[in-house]
């Protein structure tokens, strides 16, 4: 049950329907995962990451340069439109502690009315799968 999510700016949304991220305290896909390529990050820590798509590091380290090579112009805050965003991020290797359902959205080339860029992930466990594959015979 591991996975790498790599997209730009993904967040979790309250519903399929919906085409914004939800706040980070009404998720629930953070604190069901757990970063394999940084043990010591905490479930905030990697929201912030893809939130910033790598633009921050987390929430202690969020004056921390994430992509090697990124200098910070100004105030160090991120841009809104994410103009000043690395153009790829290459996230964190997840790992999920139990099964779960999370629609995501990438704000990334989201016009947010006629063009959305998001999905629906089912994480299930190998009897949850084996068990919808002979239901699907």
């Amino acid at each position: 049950r591991e996975a790498v999510v790599s997209t730009q700016s993904t967040g979790e949304m309250q519903g399929e329907i919906e085409n914004y991220p939800a706040p980070y305290e009404n998720t629930t896909f953070w604190s069901k995962v757990e970063s394999v390529t940084e043990p010591d990050a905490t479930a905030k820590d990697i929201a912030i990451g893809f939130w910033s798509s790598g633009y921050y590091c987390g929430e202690e380290k969020h004056d921390d340069v994430c992509a090697t090579g990124r200098v910070f112009d100004g105030d160090n805050s991120l841009n809104e439109l994410l103009n000043n965003a690395p153009a790829s991020y290459f996230g964190h290797v997840l790992k999920f502690k139990e099964s779960v359902t999370v629609a995501y959205m990438c704000s990334r080339n989201n016009n947010f009315s006629n063009r959305s860029q998001k999905g629906i992930m089912w994480v299930v466990t190998p009897e949850q799968a084996a068990a919808a594959k002979k239901r699907r015979r």
